[in-house]
């Protein structure tokens, strides 16, 4: 079993499988970057060289934020919404939703957890 990026990246999976596995990396990109390596899809793991596995390192650190690098900035731009007072921010901290989604019938399960927290609090 090898690392990729801090992740683990399981030697009988198939390349592609385990690329998906990274969070920030979906299916299309997953694609494209098994098209720059010129790998195919199907290759498991345990049949990449020690060299293709440099190379895609390479190219997922120096082309895509991904794991822990991602997941910062959209946590600083969630509190950057809120900081500012943002409409965005607002509802964040509320924890309802943000991108103009109904909130009368649809959310109550967030709503029912947070209720829970709320009388936690007091």
């Amino acid at each position: 079993m090898s690392y990729i990026l801090g992740t683990h990246f399981q030697p009988n999976t198939k390349v592609l499988r385990s690329l998906i596995q990274l969070f920030g990396i979906g299916r299309n990109k997953a694609l494209q970057i098994c098209d720059q390596l010129g790998i195919s899809d199907t290759i498991k793991g345990n049949q990449l060289t020690r060299i293709q596995l440099d190379q895609l390192m390479k190219i997922i650190s120096q082309h895509y934020l991904i794991d822990t690098e991602l997941k910062r900035i959209i946590s600083n731009d969630i509190q950057r919404y809120i900081a500012i007072g943002a409409y965005r921010g607002l509802r964040h901290n509320n924890g309802l939703p943000v991108r103009g989604q109904r909130s009368h019938t649809n959310a109550k399960t967030c709503r029912k957890t947070q209720k829970g927290v709320r009388r936690l609090e007091l």
